[in-house]
């Protein structure tokens, strides 16, 4: 039963990174809103969207950023993965660039108590980082984005592991 569960896993895995190839949107894949020049050096990067801004002695304060929510497409990797959901989200940039293909479940997901990706977003507000985005930084959010779906996709997995380990424990006893 183990076994079964670690080779889904892997399999899911393999789907969340390679379907592109396919001709399969892939989660957290860029996307370009209108007839953009495509120009990072032009500003098509630098996060705008109010995803951050200045608090009380510098902190950095959450925003509400832009985010759209759209049924997943019967072309994109998250219509046929089980346990992301049917619903998926479009994460803007700015005006011009976006992240297309996260999924609630993807976006929702938390560490500490702070939303992973949206936190993320928060610290590179262009006013806040005093410059636009890298193309490798633009990529690290659509790399979240995968590990995220991953972790999610093997929670199922998880779960059976950590139930086979309770079931297997041997009481020790005390001196």
């Amino acid at each position: 039963m183990r076994q079964t569960h670690q080779r889904r896993a892997l399999l899911l895995c393999h789907h969340i990174h390679d379907r592109g190839r396919a001709g399969r949107a892939l989660i957290g894949d860029g996307g370009w809103a209108g007839d953009s020049s495509r120009d990072p050096s032009a500003g098509d990067l630098d996060v705008t969207a109010g995803w951050g801004h200045a608090g009380k002695e510098g902190v950095t304060m959450p925003g509400r950023g832009r985010v759209v929510e759209r049924p997943c497409e019967t072309f994109e990797v998250c219509a046929d993965l089980k346990g992301l959901g049917s619903i998926t989200l479009d994460i803007y940039l700015n005006n011009v660039a976006y992240w297309r293909n996260v999924p609630v479940r993807v976006w929702d997901y938390t560490i500490g108590g702070y939303q992973v990706i949206k936190k993320w977003l928060s610290y590179r507000e262009n006013a806040l980082l005093g410059r636009g985005l890298t193309i490798e930084e633009a990529q690290e959010v659509t790399h979240m984005a995968r590990r995220i779906s991953a972790i999610l996709l093997l929670e199922p997995a998880l779960d059976a592991n950590y139930k086979a380990v309770v079931a297997a424990t041997v009481a020790l006893r005390e001196r």
